[in-house]
């Protein structure tokens, strides 16, 4: 589990295809890998399969190229990186899985002073998952959503959010790596919303009625 809370920004040091999957080495200053941990590159879950000063690589199954931005990177690329949440450190951002959901696009910038508010766009089926005040995680950062319309919404990078990542960098028409609130996909499930995984048109989902049976009203 991350918090999405990027904690240095690596690069893409190598990526070597084997057929449709593909190994990529990131340059970085971790230390002290264990082999098979877990590390969030711009918000991918990924596994360490090797190591070294300054570097570690991982595996990227053709499922995770295809449905994430990892499969645009290229040699060069900054990259965010986060090592998986220890139970005793602070959770300064919100819960995140590195399970990207699915792949949206920079649609603005605009200066707001000191800071700077960039608009998103994302696929329909993560429209309903978005809330004001609520938490997304883009490209491996979390962040709080300003205002939500339809499938956009914007959020308003600080200063230190600015200088810590490469989100500022994103222009216009770059995708990004999305990933909504882990609690809202199980509300939506135990709601029976149809859309989301698993849910049929209609299924019900919990209603009044069942909460009624089982006591809880």
């Amino acid at each position: 589990m991350f918090t999405g809370l990027v904690q240095t920004v690596g690069s893409v040091a190598r990526i070597e295809r084997r057929g449709v999957d593909a190994t990529l080495r990131i340059a970085c200053s971790f230390e002290g890998y264990e082999h098979g941990e877990s590390i969030a590159v711009d918000g991918c879950c990924l596994s360490v399969v090797a190591s070294g000063p300054g570097w570690f690589e991982a595996q990227a199954s053709v499922e995770t190229l295809r449905l994430t931005v990892l499969g645009d990177r290229v040699s060069g690329d900054a990259v965010h990186l986060e090592r998986a949440m220890r139970p005793h450190e602070r959770m300064g951002g919100h819960i995140v899985t590195g399970h990207v959901d699915g792949v949206g696009r920079v649609v603005s910038h605009e200066r707001l002073g000191d800071a700077l508010e960039v608009a998103f766009e994302v696929p329909e089926a993560l429209a309903p998952f978005l809330a004001p005040k609520g938490s997304i995680c883009v490209d491996g950062v979390s962040l709080t959503i300003n205002r939500a319309t339809g499938v956009r919404f914007d959020v308003v990078l600080v200063p230190v959010t600015q200088s810590e990542t490469r989100l500022s960098a994103r222009g216009p028409g770059s995708r990004v790596n999305l990933e909504v609130d882990v609690l809202a996909k199980y509300v939506a499930r135990l709601l029976g919303r149809p859309g989301v995984d698993g849910v049929a048109p209609g299924e019900t989902g919990v209603t009044m009625d069942t909460l009624r049976k089982a006591g809880y009203v």
